[in-house]
């Protein structure tokens, strides 16, 4: 019977022991399943259920190794993502698993089960569009952003913070396959829907003006540590249900510009949009809602953090209405220059998403992603201009 006092990987046998000797989730001798529901290369997640009243937890253990290609990491980045799990639980309680143990010695994170909601990359594909989408993800940027920022923390313990969410090997893979890869291949792993390679060369590799852009958002990101950032916010990291949303694997988690976080929300949207124009929907008003949702999240993020803004900051130059207005139009203009990226790294680069490989026709695939670069490159070069949602949702429906 293994001890727990020494990093190993665990499997589906161990991780019941795990739960009961080290948890002390459930009791000696209790009889209990466990299934690894993980779908990522980094991590191994166990979902541990007890045969008597289906109480059940997750368990989930960072690996030292990328699965696939072996390369080392880092399992300091699960006490990164356990620590802001615990902390945005703080800030936006509902909307964050609750944590029950983060065990340093075994990378292990312990948290509520949340099998009653379902992902939102997903549920949107499938026409699924929450009436209450909008309203309670930007509950949560505007709950968790702004109040990790210098305008409310105490500058002391606000650079502690940013010591501690330093996560230098994932914001590295940020840096090259959101912020760079896209833009030049230089690592020759961008992937190119066939029949789009010369689109692609024009638009992204030979468009000097747009690189200068890019870098100007890759610069902020490296260095311009303004909020604690989930890092990683796409609509796979979203659960839903009728009742509400829940947001996990932050464990890209790192201090950086507030728009980060938003753009990757408000980006990812425009996939479900795309692929409900382009492949069909069967109901036919669900792109219509994915529009709204676009246009929702830009608004009232824009509105709430306002709204905090004024709760919370109080030194007298901060709370000036010139300083104010300069502020929330820096960052939700990164926010759609973030956005861009986002569109742009999951069109051409090694990362893709669902929306777009499950569409197989060429006929159909490659006017849709030229669509979705193009409305990329206009939110990145456009995105000090457009100040309403209205406007950032309109941006594919002009280049679709």
């Amino acid at each position: 019977m293994d001890d727990f006092q020494s990093f190993f990987l665990m499997n589906t046998e161990t991780v019941k022991d795990y739960a009961v000797r080290v948890l002390h989730y459930f009791e000696e001798g209790e009889a209990l399943t466990s299934e690894e529901i993980g779908d990522g290369n980094i991590n191994y997640v166990f979902r541990v259920t007890s045969l008597r009243n289906k109480r059940s937890v997750i368990i989930k253990q960072a690996d030292r190794a990328i699965r696939t290609s072996g390369n080392p990491l880092d399992i300091y980045r699960n006490k990164i993502e356990a620590n802001i799990l615990m902390l945005e639980g703080k800030l936006a309680p509902g909307f964050v698993p609750h944590i029950y143990k983060y065990d340093e010695t075994m990378a292990a994170t312990s948290m509520e089960d949340i099998s009653a909601y379902r992902n939102l990359r997903k549920e949107l594909l499938a026409g699924k569009v929450y009436p209450h989408l909008a309203g309670n993800i930007s509950d949560f940027l505007a709950d968790t952003l702004l109040p990790t920022s210098d305008l409310v923390m105490d500058a002391g313990e606000k650079k502690e913070q940013v010591k501690f969410y330093t996560n230098p090997q994932l914001c590295r893979i940020s840096e090259d396959l959101v912020l760079r890869e896209p833009y030049d291949d230089y690592r020759g792993r961008n992937i190119i829907t066939p029949g789009n390679e010369a689109f692609v060369r024009e638009a992204l590799y030979e468009n000097i003006p747009l690189h200068a852009e890019v870098g100007m958002l890759r610069e902020a990101f490296m260095n311009h540590a303004q909020a604690l950032l989930h890092g990683d916010l796409h609509s796979g990291s979203i659960f839903a249900n009728e009742k509400g949303i829940k947001v996990l694997d932050p464990e890209f988690a790192f201090y950086g510009p507030m728009g980060y976080d938003i753009g990757n929300v408000i980006g990812n949207l425009f996939f479900t949009l795309a692929n409900l124009q382009f492949a069909g929907s069967q109901d036919p008003a669900a792109p219509g809602k994915v529009l709204r949702a676009i246009a929702d999240v830009y608004d009232l993020t824009r509105e709430k953090i306002s709204r905090k803004y004024d709760e919370l900051v109080r030194l007298s130059f901060y709370r000036t209405d010139r300083f104010k207005q300069y502020f929330i139009d820096g960052v939700m203009s990164d926010s759609l220059g973030y956005a861009g990226t986002e569109i742009i790294r999951r069109t051409v680069g090694d990362s893709k998403v669902m929306e777009l490989d499950l569409v197989k026709d060429p006929e159909i695939r490659i006017p849709m992603e030229r669509a979705l670069v193009r409305a990329g490159v206009q939110l990145i070069m456009e995105r000090s201009r457009i100040r309403t949602g209205k406007d950032t949702a309109e941006v594919f429906e002009a280049e679709a």
